[in-house]
C-alpha cells in the first residue's frame, strides 16, 4: 500500500505527530546498513533465506519435541517477519517502477527497478516520542528514536525480545534432570 500510494520520502501524519507514515526503501539490513553493492545485496539475502531454513527446522524441531507453545508462536512470528523482509528483497524490483519521484506502480514482470534478489525493502513506520533536550551535548535537538521501520521488522524484534524476557520459561531444564543433577 505505501509503494503504490506514497513518493519516496513522502511522510503523512497518523496519531499527532508522535506516529508517521514516512516511505524510504533499505537497500540492505537494520537501520540502512548496506554491504558493498550488488554483491553485497546477493549475499545478504541468501544469508536471510538460509536464516528463513534454520527458523523453519528449528520450528519443527520445537514442534516434535513438545516445546512451549509460546515459543513456537514466537519464532513463528520471528519467521513471518523474516519471510516479509525476504520477499521485498526478492520481488520487489522486479514488480514494481522506481518510487523515487513518482507513485510506483505495477509493472510487467522482470521490468521492474532492479533485478532478482535486489529489491528494496519498503520501511514506512516512524514514532518520534520527543526530541532530545538542546542541552544535552552532542544529541541535543535529534529524535529520541530516528529508526524507519515496517512491520516485518516489528514481528522480527519483538519476537526476539519475547524470547529473551521469557527465556527462562522457555528454556528450562526439566525437573527430572534437575533432581539428578
Amino acid at each position: 500500500m505505501i509503494k503504490t500510494s506514497m513518493v519516496l520520502g513522502q511522510e503523512t501524519k497518523v496519531l499527532g505527530s508522535w506516529f508517521k507514515l514516512h516511505f524510504v526503501e533499505n537497500e540492505g539490513m537494520a537501520m540502512g546498513i548496506s554491504w558493498g553493492g550488488e554483491l553485497g545485496k546477493y549475499s545478504l539475502t541468501l544469508f536471510r533465506i538460509v536464516a528463513i531454513g534454520v527458523i523453519i527446522y528449528y520450528i519443527y524441531t520445537l514442534v516434535k519435541t513438545n516445546a512451549s507453545k509460546g515459543l513456537i508462536a514466537i519464532m513463528a512470528l520471528v519467521l513471518a517477519g523474516a519471510m516479509g523482509n525476504v520477499f521485498d528483497s526478492l520481488f520487489y524490483g522486479l514488480i514494481f517502477g522506481d518510487s523515487t519521484h513518482e507513485v510506483a506502480s505495477f509493472v510487467p514482470w522482470g521490468t521492474g527497478y532492479k533485478s532478482f534478489m535486489q529489491g528494496n525493502v519498503v520501511d514506512m513506520l516512524s514514532f518520534q516520542l520527543f526530541r532530545i533536550p538542546n542541552w544535552i551535548p552532542g544529541y541535543g535537538g535529534q529524535k529520541f528514536f530516528p529508526f524507519i521501520f515496517n512491520i516485518a521488522d516489528a514481528a522480527i524484534s519483538i519476537g526476539i525480545i519475547l524470547i529473551i524476557v521469557f527465556q527462562k520459561r522457555f528454556f528450562a531444564e526439566p525437573e527430572q534432570e534437575k533432581s539428578a543433577a
